[in-house]
């Protein structure tokens, strides 16, 4: 039996995976159900069960070569090697370009008039400026979520604040009545410490 045949592909079970195949799959790892879709490999959705698409994430990419060579029909090993490299790639720009890129927007949106507002609030307090020092500068990333209906809106933010002394944590809340936003409650938090620095309080 020459190696052409003995390698067959497609033949689920009964197909013998080529040594050399054997290995870490990047693009499984990445891109785990899409990949699987795109390799026939199906056990790959159960990356939507929760708690089993931890171990998934994993077994795809240690057993993502062996899965595609039986599941799919190739037309020989050079073709999955290109094959699995395109997916390697594209999973590779998911995560270091349209992640971060997406992030960054979200981030940005996130960057508006109650962000603003808290941040100004924030630096003048003398508590918090006592304790951070000054110039505050806040983090890059602002996580939360912003909804506006019409004249009325209301946000929740989570950011990182930093000085010359130390780091905190920003939580704020606002709400937006006739086009204008007001902050509700903004509590400035210092990991090291445990404080909780209570820059404006909720009104009754």
């Amino acid at each position: 039996m020459n190696q052409e045949q003995e390698y067959i592909s497609g033949l689920g079970k009964d197909s013998v995976v080529p040594p050399e195949l054997k290995g870490w799959n990047w693009g499984a790892f990445l891109l785990n159900w899409i990949w699987g879709i795109g390799n026939s490999t199906y056990i790959a959705f159960l990356m939507f069960v929760p708690l089993v698409n931890i171990v998934m994430f994993f077994m795809l990419g240690a057993k993502g070569n062996e899965w595609a060579w039986k599941n799919r029909t190739w037309r020989d090993i050079e073709h999955f090697k290109q094959t699995q490299r395109k997916w390697r790639n594209a999973g590779l720009i998911l995560l270091f370009v349209v992640f971060p890129l997406l992030f960054t927007l979200l981030g940005s949106m996130l960057k508006g008039e109650v962000f603003d507002q808290s941040m100004v609030t924030i630096s003048q307090n003398t508590e918090v400026i006592e304790v951070v020092g000054e110039p505050i500068e806040a983090g890059y990333f602002v996580m939360g979520s912003i909804q506006t209906s019409g004249t009325r809106g209301e946000a929740s933010l989570q950011y990182s604040i930093s000085g010359p002394k130390r780091e905190a944590d920003v939580y704020v809340q606002a709400y937006k009545e006739m086009e204008a936003w007001s902050l509700y409650n903004v509590i400035v938090h210092i990991p090291e410490t445990d404080k909780k620095i209570q820059v404006v309080s909720p009104v009754e």
